[in-house]
């Protein structure tokens, strides 16, 4: 056995010991220091922290087949145990009540400890509600900032196309075991992310989707963020629990609100009313966090996406001159102004980011800042 996963060993015995959870594992390292003192302590002794049963189960429980399956999962590449003990750990679950003891890793380390937004929201959104997750999530990677998700169908999964469309720092919390997809329906965009960005569970290998897991992945994505943006939620929507536990950590909470008529926006007017940040543009977000924008981290309002032309600006700009204040769709924009889709929607992500123009219900858009006066008397 190497000595990575001689150090790993006790770790997964802790963690895979039936019938001891995360608050009594606590416990114990407190009592007793790192596993492996946990493992050589006597049982009167243990007895004595966690309890007869607790010490029994330590002591008399050992699933070799079991712990040798997650060794093997974590030699293969992008593929990581990481323990409390680890300097990987993220910094920011160490801050939270209920640290997880072990992490499963897949995909990149760095973004363990990368500063992130968690979007999250309906797993049956309107179109206008996943777009705007997509278009937030972009802007924000675009700022420099990780976005953190659940990969459930919906708000969360746009929110993780919308950051791999970008720079591909996101973080998928799941409720399953690692080597499991749920729902079957984001497998390839689970595997994408597993190759960009990096998804992360708490739960042994093999673990199924089981309801009592996902609240418990929810506190994850709270914890391990700088603030939660919910776009689109129901008033019973799991979402309001993950704002919930951030508004309790410390966390700032941010909605957008929508029609008084859809059931999608109720649980996001809920949160307003209980002060959560009311957001229009990603600059609210932005300047909520006070997230300085740099040229290191991403772009300027100007540089929204790398591979824009050098006078995407100017043309954002006289775009937004010829349009009015009456609201336009992305086919109108794409057939006034003769750009293919994808640069029209470069340009309408940039105005959004300027807060020039805002998202309206149906997929169309609203112009926000007063028309220019250079040049007039």
């Amino acid at each position: 056995m190497g000595t990575r996963a001689a150090e790993l060993l006790p770790w997964l015995r802790l963690t895979l010991t039936p019938g001891i959870g995360g608050e009594t594992q606590r416990k114990l390292l407190r009592a007793f220091g790192p596993p492996e003192a946990i493992f050589s302590a006597e049982r009167p002794a243990l007895a004595a922290v966690a309890g007869e049963r607790a010490a029994s189960l330590l002591l008399d429980q050992y699933d070799a087949e079991r712990l040798e399956s997650a060794l093997a999962w974590s030699t293969q590449p992008a593929q990581h145990l990481v323990s409390l003990a680890d300097p990987e750990y993220p910094q920011s679950l160490l801050q939270t009540p209920d640290p997880p003891t072990l992490l499963y890793v897949l995909g990149r380390l760095e973004l363990l400890n990368s500063p992130a937004l968690a979007i999250v929201g309906s797993r049956n959104p309107t179109p206008q509600g996943l777009g705007n997750a997509e278009r937030f999530a972009a802007a924000l990677a675009d700022a420099g900032l990780t976005i953190a998700s659940g990969l459930a169908l919906g708000i969360d999964a746009g929110a993780h196309r919308g950051a791999l469309a970008r720079s591909g720092n996101t973080v998928a919390f799941i409720g399953t075991g690692i080597d499991r997809v749920y729902p079957a329906r984001n497998r390839e965009l689970a595997r994408e992310i597993g190759r960009r960005g990096t998804i992360i569970s708490e739960l042994a290998l093999g673990t199924p989707p089981v309801a009592a897991n996902f609240p418990r992945r929810n506190r994850l994505i709270a914890g391990f963020s700088r603030g939660t943006l919910v776009i689109e939620a129901t008033v019973d929507s799991g979402s309001l629990i993950t704002a919930r536990i951030a508004a309790e950590q410390g966390r700032e909470v941010f909605a957008i609100p929508g029609s008084i008529h859809s059931p999608q926006s109720r649980g996001c007017h809920r949160l307003i009313k209980q002060g959560a940040k009311l957001v229009e543009t990603v600059t609210d977000v932005l300047d909520e966090l006070r997230w300085n924008v740099s040229r290191e981290s991403s772009t300027t309002t100007a540089e929204t996406v790398a591979d824009a032309p050098a006078d995407t600006a100017t043309d954002a700009a006289r775009l937004l001159q010829s349009f009015g204040f009456d609201p336009f769709s992305l086919d109108e924009l794409v057939t006034r102004a003769g750009l293919t889709a994808e640069c029209a929607a470069v340009l309408l992500l940039e105005l959004e980011l300027q807060g020039q123009i805002g998202s309206m219900p149906g997929g169309r858009y609203q112009r926000l800042s007063g028309p220019s006066t250079s040049g007039r008397s």
